[in-house]
């Protein structure tokens, strides 16, 4: 009955018993009584017991009311949120997503943006005025948008209106999101050589963690221009020594 419960959202065990999955429709399926609502996300946030809180996300979207909700959440949260887009954020999926402190998005994942629908019935009257009810509720998802990305909203507004689709690197680039995944890093410099991952490689035969490992190369990622080549303050000293030699041995 609780795995019933918990579909499409779960709190992972084991070493990942900090994520939140969220692979399902937002807010209840009125046919099967799945979905991804509020109730639920409250309840994962309060078995989660970690001082950061990842949460992967692929959905279409769904309910705008139980999405906002679930952003709310999230922000109100006192753990740093890091969200993972591992396919598609759209729509209330997407709101969901700007709530994260640092959002990474995979390479060949999807962003979408559009204005909120609604089913309306009735004379010319009646549709005019729903147009107008939903003025406000667009307005909200704009301000979300913008904020995240630093634009003005009307600029996020123009997004909306287009039912735009971002990739991960149009993503990066309008500012929706932080970083590609850890898997998708590289760096494109000497010809395109993938240097970021022949780092992983070797930390692996060190017997590095790929946890650890996620972590150092988002660190070296996360740098200054040349963070190809410069380990950022902040990482472990004898690990940042052991990036280094290998970096050094590699552009030998």
């Amino acid at each position: 009955m609780m795995d019933r419960w918990s579909s499409g959202l779960r709190a992972a065990d084991g070493d990942r018993d900090n994520v939140i999955s969220i692979l399902d429709v937002i807010g209840e399926d009125w046919w099967t009584g799945e979905g991804v609502t509020a109730k639920r996300i409250s309840a994962a946030l309060r078995s989660i017991k970690a001082d950061e809180v990842i949460v992967d996300i692929n959905s279409p979207g769904g309910d705008f009311f139980e999405g906002v909700a679930i952003y709310n959440q999230l922000r109100q949260d006192s753990r740093k949120i890091t969200v993972r887009v591992l396919g598609l954020a759209a729509s209330a999926a997407s709101v969901i997503a700007m709530a994260g402190d640092e959002v990474q998005i995979g390479r060949a994942g999807f962003l979408m943006v559009h204005n909120a629908w609604v089913v309306a019935v009735g004379n010319r009257h009646d549709m005019a005025e729903a147009a107008k009810t939903m003025e406000p509720f667009d307005a909200a998802m704009a301000a979300v948008y913008a904020d995240k990305a630093k634009v003005d909203r009307a600029k996020a507004a123009g997004w909306m209106d287009a039912e735009t689709w971002f990739n991960g690197e149009d993503a990066l680039a309008a500012g929706l999101a932080d970083t590609l995944l850890a898997a998708d890093l590289e760096d494109r410099t000497e010809g395109g050589a993938n240097a970021l991952r022949k780092v992983d490689t070797l930390l692996a035969k060190q017997n590095v963690s790929r946890s650890e490992r996620r972590a150092l190369l988002a660190e070296i990622k996360g740098g200054k221009p040349d963070a190809a080549t410069t380990v950022t303050p902040g990482a472990d000293d004898g690990m940042a020594a052991l990036v280094q030699s290998m970096i050094a041995t590699l552009r030998k």
